[in-house]
């Protein structure tokens, strides 16, 4: 993300966004909400970003008063300028992908102005890249009979699952008798790395 000076944070609340994609179910988007809000931490979630008008994390959104925006991804160009126009109209500090799985363009990740965080179900830089997400990375992880498997947040680049590693944690898989065993184990470590990364980062970047 060379080239791109972060405003300095002069406000008591951090605000962030979460984009998702497709039929996103809003497991991580409700556990970062949570985290936020057991800690008592001055951070925001300002809006939910969804592809799909009946993607079910527009119940989690409500179910957490969260305004939740619909924005068809038909054409990359007008959807990422709609979400510039967000993040500079809500004065956004991070962008959060969560189970967002279309790839984001150069000029979007440099116009944005944020950092931008994507969680990846496994241990980059193995099973990363087009086409691994969700049941595809863990089946992988399974087929491979790895004994670990994990959990990746790192900064958005123009290439699939290739930027900066910001934090990885491992979890023992070596027990599990089928991917889904693999997923759920993964999920629950998703679950509680990615509020805690965020607010690491934030108060590291904007100190």
């Amino acid at each position: 993300m060379a080239g791109i000076t972060y405003q300095t944070h002069r406000m008591n609340i951090f605000n962030i966004a979460v984009l998702s994609s497709g039929m996103s179910r809003g497991s991580n988007l409700k556990a970062m909400a949570n985290y936020f809000k057991d800690n008592k931490l001055p951070v925001q979630i300002v809006f939910v970003i969804r592809t799909k008008a009946e993607a079910p994390i527009k119940d989690i959104c409500d179910e957490l008063n969260i305004t939740c925006h619909y924005i068809p991804y038909k054409e990359r160009t007008l959807f990422e300028e709609k979400v510039i126009y967000l993040i500079n109209y809500h004065n956004v500090h991070l962008l959060a992908l969560a189970g967002f799985l279309k790839q984001l363009s150069p000029s979007f990740i440099n116009e944005s102005g944020v950092p931008i965080l994507n969680i990846h179900p496994a241990l980059l830089p193995k099973y990363g890249g087009k086409g691994m997400y969700g049941m595809a990375v863990h089946r992988e992880v399974f087929n491979a009979k790895d004994k670990e498997s994990g959990v990746t947040i790192h900064l958005v680049n123009p290439e699939y699952d290739q930027g900066d590693i910001i934090a990885q944690k491992k979890v023992d898989v070596s027990d599990c008798s089928n991917d889904i065993d693999v997923a759920h184990r993964v999920l629950k470590l998703e679950h509680q790395l990615y509020g805690q990364t965020i607010w690491q980062y934030l108060t590291k970047l904007y100190s």
